[in-house]
């Protein structure tokens, strides 16, 4: 147990426990030594948390979470010598760290033992009276008298066949599955009646089956009680991995989120007087009425009050890179003339966007049929529970399939969220029906991790997938090219070699494309030409900013996904100067949890030294090197063998940017950082973190560097968006203008920068709404109409929240943001809660 990093407020302790300070056990240091650590003996006096404090745990308490079980409690250890052997190999690590820490002198050298030896955990487990070992080898002590069921793998019609024979002998059956709908249908058109349950407990009587939504890893037969339990891993060969969710309201738009961590000198953009720089908050007395103000500086010293009910005016700059706004002069028509401009800029846009959309909808095209039983059964291998957000999409892109105009999605999300998941669906339904797929990544390397991907998933349908990259010889790739047009291939990823003009596809179905924006503008062009024949799918790594998004509804088909596995655990992050001792521990710790390290040194002239140093640092690693400018067969022989675990750390360039899956490889660093685009660092960490294991992310610079201020906010930045889900704040500082270009054209880089970004999307999104009510000539299309603006009341009473009350300024602003935007009766009462909750 870690001593506490995060704090219960008092009111929420029951009377008992409050003001109960730790103890410390200070009998075993010297006076000197206590002397010269007070400050951290004070903090850990106080509950506060330090670096090092972990190896402080003896001073607070000798025992073990043992002491806390009841006597009736019982102690599994499961395979005793190997936890006695794992916790030997922890001593001798913390023995190690320790007697480094001492000798630097940042560690006095008569604290008693910080954690649980092997020898203390074995005194300890033989004071618990009830104890159960488990072991695969040696004496048996008990037996249970289960055992176990056949693995059924997907066919489904002999496990139907199956179960109506054990009903037959009056046993118990219980099928414990995450696909119960499905399942449901099967045993239905079986003639199997099955009980929903909504608990084990609720065992079925002889001769009748129960069907339970939930997760086991494996099932097993009870002979005595007649009993058979089935799982997914039996029904339909393989496992769930069981992900809870992560529920977590998100904001549409960035207009809170920018409120929460406004700060003075930030620019802002307001609607009806420009651009300006936040000066500070005041509050001003009328009458009986007090009304906080923020106050925003323009060009010449003018100054500007914005009460805070009309905060909604206000929105952040975000520009183009670097560059500095020029502030607005108050008083002329400087900035009217602008946002006309820009306006007329966006009604352009948008009738292209909606010219688009309308030439959509009058185009043939393929309209594909409902699912096929095997589409169910590939569906039901997936080895995670769908995420919501990826239920939606899959629907989301099936629909669109089945309609009879030529789909044109796009999907975006942070990394890892299950994109790849929802095309392989897509690309399989396509199959179904016998039409082609043709699927476009930007780099060989992805272009293998997909054909793996594909490859293990489809692997027992007839269905042949094959790659076009340079990891393929002359020979290969011509005989894929003569497959495709024959129409022995189903489906084949490629990089832009699948868009030349030799490769022909007898009947394509699907398009899908990894990561658009990263294709050149004649790669674009054939690919704009594809979707106006066949459907066309887009997935992007690169978040759309909600408020684009939003501005777009009804125009661009996309599917957002936001929501991350409940396992995945936010990614450890940490800047600073290349040090090679925290480059040999970073990797040893991973080596030790039997995970493999990716390494990225972005120079080709000097990657070779690098690796032959990190082979000295760490002697006991398989170091291998990767970069772009190797021949494609021994590239491609050093991805497999990294992939397989043949070698742990893997010193690289950026190749290993996109979209590459490795769930084992969970630390990273990267030299050189502050020479990296921000998006670029993101996408790199992205790369770790993508299963359960906790990862680490490390971004170094040469110690003899002076960092310029581009790249100290950059390093900031990946450093403080290390949540989950940060990918829309990286949107936000780095990825927008992108973002926007790929989605809107280059042309609008100038407009976005001279208003910035919030108010550009703002008018964009007035613009489509109005075209689509048929304003301007143009035929109305069916979505929303543009809404009212919304009526200002002015109230003869004081309207703002006290700084007694919320002290921290970024913090109020944010909960007058969101009062603003309140339309529910129910909304209102439920942020009252939150205020009470918050602040009393």
């Amino acid at each position: 147990v870690t001593p506490a990093s995060e704090a219960i407020p008092p009111s929420a302790l029951p009377p008992s426990e409050k003001a109960r300070p730790p103890e410390l056990d200070l009998s075993r240091l010297s006076p000197e030594w206590r002397e010269r650590f007070q400050d951290e003996l004070d903090s850990l006096a106080r509950g506060e948390s330090f670096e090092e404090i972990e190896f402080y745990r003896g001073l607070l308490h000798q025992g073990s979470a043992l002491e806390y079980l009841s006597p009736e409690g019982i102690l599994a250890l499961d395979e005793p010598p190997r936890i006695i052997e794992a916790l030997e190999e922890i001593d001798e690590q913390v023995a190690e760290l320790r007697a480094r820490l001492i000798g630097e002198g940042r560690l006095p050298p008569d604290l008693p033992a910080s954690h649980l030896t092997a020898k203390d955990l074995e005194a300890a487990a033989a004071r618990v009276p009830r104890r159960l070992s488990l072991a695969a080898f040696g004496e048996v002590d008990g037996r249970f008298p289960f055992g176990g069921v056949p693995s059924y793998g997907g066919r489904t019609k002999v496990l139907m066949d199956e179960i109506k024979e054990m009903i037959g002998q009056r046993r118990r059956i219980v099928l414990v599955t995450h696909q119960a709908p499905r399942l449901a249908e099967l045993l239905q058109d079986a003639d199997i009646f099955a009980t929903p349950v909504a608990d084990l407990a609720d065992v079925p009587p002889r001769g009748a089956v129960a069907l339970v939504h939930g997760s086991l890893s494996e099932g097993w037969s009870l002979p005595a009680e007649e009993t058979v339990v089935l799982t997914d891993a039996e029904i339909f060969g393989i496992a769930k991995q069981r992900r809870r969710l992560r529920h977590r309201p998100v904001r549409s738009g960035t207009r809170g989120s920018f409120l929460a961590e406004l700060s003075v000198g930030d620019y802002l953009v307001h609607i009806d007087h420009g651009i300006g720089r936040f000066a500070e908050s005041i509050v001003r007395r009328s009458g009986d009425r007090e009304r906080e103000f923020l106050v925003l500086e323009y060009a010449a010293g003018d100054r500007l009050l914005v009460p805070t009910d009309q905060i909604d005016r206000v929105g952040p700059y975000v520009g183009s890179g670097e560059r500095t706004p020029t502030l607005t002069r108050l008083g002329t028509q400087e900035w009217n003339r602008m946002k006309a401009r820009v306006k007329a800029s966006t009604a352009e846009v948008a009738r292209g966007l909606l010219a688009l959309y309308a030439s959509r909808e009058v185009v043939a095209g393929h309209s594909f049929g409902p699912d096929s039983p095997w589409q169910a059964e590939l569906e039901a291998s997936f080895p995670y529970v769908e995420t919501p957000d990826q239920l939606r999409a899959i629907a989301e892109v099936k629909a669109d399939m089945e309609a009879s105009k030529p789909m044109d999605r796009i999907i975006t999300g942070d990394v890892g969220y299950g994109k790849t998941e929802v095309a392989l669906r897509a690309a399989f339904k396509s199959v179904m029906e016998g039409r082609q797929v043709a699927i476009l990544v930007p780099t060989t390397v992805l272009a293998q991790q997909h054909l793996n991907t594909f490859t293990e998933r489809l692997a027992p349908f007839p269905v042949r997938v094959e790659m076009l990259s340079r990891f393929r010889s002359h020979r290969e790739q011509a005989e894929v090219v003569a497959a495709m047009a024959s129409g022995a291939v189903d489906i084949c990823i490629g990089t832009h070699r699948l868009l030349q003009k030799d490769v022909r596809f007898k009947d394509l179905g699907l398009v899908i494309i990894d990561e658009e924006q990263r294709f050149g503008v004649a790669h674009k062009e054939r690919l704009k030409q594809l979707r106006r024949e066949v459907d066309v799918l887009s997935m992007s790594a690169t978040p759309i900013p909600r408020t684009l998004y939003m501005s777009l509804a009804g125009v661009r088909d996309m599917s957002v996904m936001e929501t991350p596995p409940e396992d995945r655990l936010p990614i450890k992050t940490f800047v600073s100067q290349y040090d090679e001792t925290t480059v040999r521990e970073a990797i040893v710790r991973e080596l030790e949890r039997g995970g493999q390290v990716f390494l990225v040194h972005n120079r080709v002239y000097s990657i070779g030294a690098v690796a032959q140093r990190i082979g000295q640092l760490v002697p006991e690693a398989r170091v291998a090197v990767a970069h772009g400018q190797m021949p494609e067969d021994r590239l491609e022989s050093v991805m497999l063998e990294f992939s397989d675990g043949q070698t742990d750390v893997l010193v690289t360039t950026t190749i290993i940017e996109s979209g590459l899956d490795m769930p084992n490889v969970n630390t990273l660093i990267v030299t050189d950082a502050d020479r990296m685009g921000l998006s670029q660092l993101y996408q790199l960490r992205g790369r770790v973190g993508r299963g359960a294991t906790r990862a680490y992310a490390y971004f170094m610079y040469r110690p003899d560097k002076r960092l310029t201020d581009t790249a100290e906010k950059r390093l900031k930045m990946i450093l403080s968006a290390s949540e989950l889900g940060a990918g829309f704040r990286i949107a936000m500082k780095d990825l927008e203008i992108r973002g926007a270009g790929n989605l809107l054209g280059t042309a609008q880089h100038g407009h976005i920068a001279a208003i910035g970004f919030d108010l550009y999307v703002r008018l964009l999104a007035d613009a489509v709404a109005e075209l689509k009510a048929g304003g301007d000539g143009v035929a109305p299309v069916p979505a929303l109409a543009p809404k009212a603006p919304a009526p200002s009341i002015d109230l003869p009473m004081p309207a703002h929240i006290p700084e007694a009350y919320v002290a921290d300024l970024s913090t109020r602003l944010d909960l007058y943001q969101r009062m603003g935007a309140l339309t529910e009766p129910t909304e209102i009462d439920d942020l009252a809660d939150e205020l009470k909750d918050r602040f009393g």
